[in-house]
């Protein structure tokens, strides 16, 4: 996968000094980790992919809690994937693999699930064509992310993400069917399929 950020809409990619903000705890108020987990309900014996994983803050409880999926924690930042590999409970998830972008090639189209949270729009089109070859002919992408449209004290500038309609014709774009879900306090929900 290119590391371009051709296409992206926020300027910068997220700066890996600021991950303590991906365990905050106020962060799980408004983006609940069970209610993703749920979203997301990967088939059993999935093969789930955490596009962005940052720390693994949602990579870490799915792989917890579904010790029948395979888990990959995708991110760019080496950096991001050493914060995660530190945490004590990844040593005993056998079924969680950190990856960076090169090393998934042999996953393509062997995915059935992908979360994307909070990253559509640092994606450039090279990343999100890539997360579409990763997913299987009837697999299919849940994106949460910050909305342009609400009116809320955390997260990028209104001009550095989406509204859901402009995200549902990215998405498109790149040959996905989209259905919106139900919003989350700042975030709008998008299950995106292979067309």
């Amino acid at each position: 996968m290119s590391h371009s950020r051709h296409g992206a809409k926020q300027p910068e990619r997220f700066n890996p000094a600021r991950a303590a903000l991906l365990d905050d705890p106020a962060r799980f108020l408004y983006l609940p980790i069970d209610r993703v987990i749920a979203l997301l309900d990967p088939p059993t014996g999935a093969i789930a992919l955490d596009f962005g994983t940052g720390t693994g803050a949602y990579a870490i409880p799915l792989a917890q809690a579904r010790p029948d999926v395979t888990v990959i924690a995708l991110d760019e930042q080496p950096e991001m994937l050493t914060m995660l590999r530190a945490k004590p409970e990844v040593a005993a998830l056998p079924n969680l693999k950190a990856l960076l972008p090169d090393a998934v090639a042999r996953l393509t189209g062997a995915v059935d699930c992908v979360l994307a949270i909070n990253v559509l729009h640092e994606l450039g089109d090279d990343a999100l064509r890539g997360l579409v070859e990763l997913l299987k002919p009837l697999g299919r992408a849940l994106f949460i992310d910050w909305n342009a449209e609400v009116d809320r004290p955390v997260g990028p500038p209104r001009d550095h993400v989406y509204s859901a309609s402009d995200a549902v014709r990215r998405l498109a774009q790149f040959g996905l069917v989209c259905d919106g879900g139900v919003p989350l306090r700042y975030h709008y929900v998008i299950e995106a399929r292979r067309a």
